[in-house]
């Protein structure tokens, strides 16, 4: 419930709650994260530290580079950039610290609702709300006069008419790439239909059922309406598809929303046309197919505790209030105080009103998205059935879990 909470408090703006440290740091600060446009102002705010070296790694690689960068003593990296998945590897690993005391020492302008306490230890500091959502084109949707879709299957149906109608042959976009953005996409849609992951209190997964079936035939029927090349298409694509006036429906992340129609070269049609919606239903289900994530910075282990709290002032500098202006408010859904919603916080909001779940924090959580990127691309190039898909993911989740001690 916490990203819900923190969402709705970016709402009410609180007011400022004390002085950020001045940024002087004495020893160097490398970070490594994604690279959506809140990030790199989180990443040029750290720069502006002097004293020592600041470096930041902002790619769309950071999940395959993050681990094993904080992994070595010392590390390479004294911070990464996370979500709510993503610390959890961190944390299995043991690779990032408590931050209690330099909370205590360099925090006192953080709120309460910024710091990510887990078994009662804060172990990041959050900066921004986020949620997949309905982005489409208003002006293609009334030319075949249907409201903004509500539910996956008021997708469907407008999708068939767009391309009937010989206005777009792939009408929806989405982040369907195998891999990390795959399974993302059957997280949504499984909780949409109502799955639980994993048999309560336990470990165990359950998803080869008819939720999880429900799930990938309803993917399966989306693809179906999408460029041929879907299983390349991470966000960046997909952007790029609708900028280019290709699609007129997709789900795609808040934090994107507000630069979708930035880049050079893109229509004035397509700007005009562009509109956001909340995240939709599945499956007659009320709660909606998507989930509520927190982004925010973590501090290694494996580094001196001088580069430990240089780290922790030139982040906690880079999310100070003063870094909102008219550009920066539109780069995301801001934990930050002073920050006053944008038209394009519209989804962000919307999903955590309708409560929308947040991603799971689970310490298995993550070996179960892996499997699942991993083992239906098969499926959604038609080569395997649903329930035998729904079998392989169980089966190397299975094996990693017990790998990891998680199951005997």
């Amino acid at each position: 419930m916490f990203l819900k909470k923190a969402a709705l408090a970016s709402v009410l703006a609180l007011t400022a709650g004390g002085a950020f440290a001045e940024c002087e740091i004495s020893a160097r600060v490398n970070i490594v994260g994604n690279e959506f446009p809140a990030i790199q102002t989180i990443g040029a705010g750290a720069k502006e530290c002097t004293g020592a070296e600041v470096e930041a790694n902002l790619t769309a690689d950071h999940q395959k580079i993050n681990l094993a960068g904080m992994t070595g003593n010392p590390a390479e990296y004294t911070s990464a950039i996370v979500a709510n998945s993503s610390i959890v590897a961190l944390m299995n690993d043991d690779v990032i610290r408590p931050l209690d005391d330099l909370v205590a020492e360099y925090g006192q302008g953080l709120k309460k609702n910024q710091l990510i306490t887990i078994d009662g230890k804060v172990m990041a500091v959050a900066f921004m709300a986020n949620a997949q959502h309905l982005v489409y084109r208003a002006d293609v949707l009334e030319q075949v006069g249907v409201e903004p879709p509500k539910t996956y299957e008021d997708m469907l149906a407008a999708a068939k008419m767009i391309r009937e109608q010989g206005i777009m042959e792939h009408p929806i976009g989405g982040a369907f790439a195998g891999g990390w953005n795959l399974a993302q996409e059957f997280t949504n849609m499984y909780i949409g239909m109502g799955g639980e992951f994993f048999k309560p209190g336990t470990a165990e997964v359950s998803i080869n059922n008819d939720a999880g079936i429900a799930s990938l035939e309803m993917m399966k029927a989306l693809s179906e309406y999408m460029n041929p090349d879907f299983l390349t298409h991470d966000s960046n694509a997909t952007n790029a598809e609708f900028r280019a006036g290709n699609v007129a429906l997709m789900n795609m992340w808040g934090s994107r929303a507000a630069t979708m129609t930035e880049a050079e070269g893109v229509s004035d049609e397509v700007k005009a046309g562009f509109a956001i919606a909340g995240p939709m239903t599945v499956g007659g289900g009320e709660v909606p197919a998507t989930t509520l994530w927190w982004d925010g910075w973590t501090v290694a282990k494996n580094i001196s505790d001088e580069e430990a709290a240089s780290t922790f002032i030139a982040l906690t500098h880079a999310i100070r209030p003063e870094i909102l202006n008219e550009e920066t408010s539109l780069q995301a859904v801001w934990l930050i105080d002073g920050y006053e919603p944008t038209a394009a916080a519209t989804g962000v909001f919307e999903a955590a009103t309708a409560n929308a779940v947040p991603y799971p924090m689970l310490p298995f959580q993550g070996l179960l998205h892996t499997a699942l990127g991993a083992e239906l691309t098969d499926f959604m190039q038609g080569k395997e059935d649903a329930a035998s898909a729904l079998a392989d993911v169980e089966a190397a989740y299975v094996a990693a879990a017990k790998e990891k001690g998680f199951l005997q």
